[in-house]
């Protein structure tokens, strides 16, 4: 099992969330859990820079040797930039998810609610095969 970084949010969708605490722009990605279960990556597609998206909202996927998986906004906002290293090179997401893997940002609007811990994002990934 991969750690996981203390200092990010993380959803139940398996998306880890970055700089909640300045309220402003967060950095978005998927987990290394996320990337473990789907295996070799060889597609992404992140939203356009500009868009508004809601909580919850598919906004990309993500494809590997295995599956197709749904991106899914963690926050309300308009999505200010996209990671194109990622796009050109999506193996990224396998190699180092929580750094050159990050997929968008967000200027974050309204509240943000249902984001976990990494605590609880421990507990929600042990409880998976």
């Amino acid at each position: 099992m991969s750690s996981i970084p203390e200092d990010l949010s993380y959803t139940k969708e398996h998306e880890w969330v970055a700089g909640i605490d300045d309220g402003l722009t967060v950095t978005v990605g998927i987990t290394a859990y996320a990337a473990e279960q789907l295996g070799d990556v060889v597609y992404v597609q992140v939203p356009e820079a500009g868009a508004t998206v809601a909580a919850g909202d598919a906004v990309g996927e993500v494809e590997s040797t295995k599956s197709v998986s749904d991106i899914f906004a963690p926050v309300a906002g308009e999505i200010v930039e996209t990671n194109s290293a990622v796009v050109d090179d999506p193996s990224l997401v396998n190699t180092d998810p929580y750094g050159d893997g990050w997929l968008f940002r967000v200027r974050v609007e309204g509240e943000q609610e249902d984001l976990l811990s990494a605590a609880e994002y421990g507990t929600l990934t042990s409880g998976e095969s």
